[in-house]
């Protein structure tokens, strides 16, 4: 073989090389970013359902103007994407945060909190 058959060939395998390094740090961004997204939606959800509590009267097992007493159902506490947890819950606020399975970065998974007000929902990516 002569050296310039070896240099196209050690070209292409250097190509080859870079164009799957890149491929691979592309799918590994879109499915964090999916895992986010659907934690955002379930949380979403979630917080939909602490305000349906607020509003419903006690009478018919909602909190009657309360956040208190509200709990995250058992449905969504551990989902695909990951779970869902209300960490601080007071009488007009509900703090529900959303770890995702997935890895964002290093050793952090992927961590989303909504806070929850009668009117409304403040999403806060945090990994």
């Amino acid at each position: 073989m002569g050296q310039q058959q070896l240099l196209l060939i050690m070209l292409t395998v250097i190509l080859i090389g870079v164009a799957l390094a890149v491929g691979i740090n592309l799918f590994t961004a879109n499915a964090i970013k999916q895992k986010r997204n659907e934690i955002i939606n379930e949380c979403t959800l979630l917080a939909s359902e602490a305000q349906l509590y607020y509003r419903r009267p006690k009478e018919y097992g909602g909190g009657g103007k309360s956040f208190l007493g509200w709990t995250v159902p058992p449905q969504y506490q551990v989902t695909e994407a990951g779970y869902l947890i209300a960490a601080d819950i007071k009488t007009d606020e509900v703090t529900i945060t959303g770890i995702g399975n997935e890895i964002a970065n290093g050793t952090d998974s992927i961590k989303v909190q909504v806070t929850v007000t009668p009117l409304t929902m403040q999403t806060t990516v945090i990994h």
